[in-house]
């Protein structure tokens, strides 16, 4: 009950200010009754979607992401490790609302050249490789400004011959893979990973590396594709 009760408030905190600076505009435009009743039964439909949304988040995915992150490094097989996490993170990406929103949106500005389906594999399969990388940089106990620096080396290498329509789709796509879903459950898995060390390892950096292959992939898939 206690865990519900705090959901509700920092729901409540994340709707509030908007619908009050939203109820304020439509206030001073001189909206009718009308739409004001229908803009606050929306947003308590808002409400109520979140509410249920980070309910089920903390009863279940995260959960699960410890429990598959405290598994992971017991198995000592480095190569179950990338091939889990790789699928793992293809998994979430895919489900994320974000990814399907910015898909749904290049596929109409560019008239179908980049295709949805193709453009959202590419941003799963990005943050699939990069939480493989993460597991390895965590178990292994390497500094993540390595993989920084050498991810961040190639993204300005390969932004000199990718095509420019490719450029801000790419980085747009390291932003949406933050999402609701997605950033919960990179942080459960690397706390269980974290977890299994007892206290050893830290993983902070997760989100911001697995953030660094969508934007990889998509601009690889500029230079590929792109015309």
């Amino acid at each position: 009950m206690s865990q519900i009760k705090e959901l509700v408030i920092e729901v409540i905190y994340s709707v509030i200010p908007i619908t009050i600076a939203i109820l304020l505009v439509l206030v001073l435009m001189k909206f009718s009754l009308a739409d004001l009743t229908q803009f606050l039964l929306g947003t308590f439909f808002v409400f109520l979607g979140l509410l249920l949304f980070f309910l089920g988040t903390k009863i279940g995915v995260v959960p699960i992401g410890e429990m598959i992150g405290a598994y992971l490094p017991k198995t000592g097989n480095i190569g179950l490790i990338l091939v889990v996490g790789c699928i793992l993170g293809f998994a979430i990406t895919v489900a994320e609302p974000d990814v399907q929103v910015l898909a749904t949106q290049v596929d109409l500005a560019s008239d179908g050249s980049i295709q949805k389906i193709l453009l959202i594999c590419s941003v799963a399969l990005g943050v699939g490789i990069f939480i493989s990388l993460s597991l390895i940089k965590l178990i292994k106990n390497i500094h993540i400004k390595y993989f920084m620096v050498i991810s961040y080396v190639l993204v300005f290498i390969l932004a000199l011959f990718t095509p420019p329509d490719f450029i801000p789709v790419a980085m747009d796509s390291g932003g949406v893979t933050t999402g609701p879903i997605t950033v919960p459950f990179i942080i459960a898995l690397g706390v269980g990973v974290a977890g299994a060390f007892a206290g050893k390892r830290s993983s902070f950096g997760f989100v911001g590396l697995a953030s660094v292959g969508p934007i990889l992939a998509v601009m690889l898939l500029g230079v590929l594709f792109g015309r």
